[in-house]
């Protein structure tokens, strides 16, 4: 894998084949028992214990290495300039494609950096919850593009992330149901002084257009110390995608109350026919022109195979 500019002869990464980043497990103990990586582990995701022994151990061992250092750094500044700061929390982005495997990565890392010592609180917030509400979404002809930078209540989340980053407590995130489709009334999630927060989502490595004033335009990614892309070739997304719409259509979609209750009548080739035009519509559309740009923003990129396993990772040099 490279990920240069095709004119550019530094690579800014360091790639590891999977072999390569097993081996940087060293001793790092398995803390997860079976049944709870059960729990942790999405519906239609083939993640398995395997895959958390020789890539997100090492992984987790990687991000002790690099909250320590901030945490020192921190302390270091503080007593340099004589000021009392409250504690800021260490914030790591995980980005990637629909289908991809966000959400089972998320938990995971949560999971393992919650028992590294001394035990810190690790909270995890997705930006699910700062969609506009399908209301809204609906009246501003946006359904089509729901998961697009423009269907996110931008200013909230950043509001958001400024007040859990300045060591405010609590902080409050919306609720978002996939049964629903839409932002649960009256529902939050407190976020109240983490050591670390994981915040996932697919654009959350978007950028902006450079202002010609000058002036700061914040985006989500300026508030992340460390930020991770899942990636994998378009048509084992599109697969991926289409599988996971025939798994909830013979489970969730079931429910009365779920948005997608329509299609859970559909045959195997309507229900692969209605994926296929939902995928190309909106999410190969929105990988495309958004999510597939940001990922030589990421601090580390990992590149899975059709089989849903991790094939290699990449790291950005220091």
């Amino acid at each position: 894998m490279d990920i240069r500019a095709p004119d550019q002869r530094y690579n800014p990464y360091r790639i590891f084949s999977r072999e390569q980043w097993a081996a940087l497990r060293n001793d790092t103990p398995m803390t997860l028992e079976p049944g709870e990586f059960s729990q942790l582990r999405s519906m239609h995701d083939r993640l398995d214990l395997k895959e958390v022994e020789e890539i997100y151990l090492p992984l987790s061992r990687l991000l002790s290495i690099y909250v320590d250092a901030a945490q020192r750094l921190y302390y270091a500044q503080r007593q340099f300039l004589g000021i009392r700061d409250r504690k800021v929390p260490y914030i790591i982005g995980i980005a990637g494609s629909a289908a991809v495997g966000k959400s089972s990565t998320a938990r995971v890392l949560q999971a393992l950096l919650a028992r590294w010592s001394p035990r810190p609180k690790v909270d995890l917030v997705t930006t699910d919850g700062f969609l506009f509400p399908k209301a809204v979404l609906e009246r501003e002809g946006l359904m089509q593009k729901k998961g697009f930078p423009e269907s996110y209540d931008r200013a909230r989340l950043l509001s958001f992330l400024s007040d859990v980053k300045a060591g405010r407590s609590p902080v409050r995130a919306p609720v978002y149901s996939h049964l629903t489709y839409d932002i649960v009334p009256n529902q939050w999630q407190e976020v109240d002084q983490p050591d670390i927060l994981i915040v996932e989502g697919v654009n959350v490595l978007q950028t902006a257009p450079l202002p010609h004033h000058g002036r700061a335009v914040p985006v989500v990614s300026d508030f992340f110390d460390f930020s991770v892309y899942i990636d994998a070739d378009v048509s084992v997304l599109r697969d991926w995608y289409v599988k996971r719409f025939l798994t909830f259509r013979d489970t969730a979609f079931h429910d009365p109350r779920s948005y997608f209750h329509r299609y859970s009548l559909l045959s195997d080739d309507e229900a692969i026919a209605t994926a296929t035009a939902i995928w190309e519509r909106t999410n190969f559309a929105n990988l495309e022109e958004n999510i597939l740009p940001t990922r030589p923003r990421a601090t580390l990129i990992l590149t899975k195979g059709a089989d849903h396993v991790i094939e290699t990772v990449a790291l950005r040099r220091l």
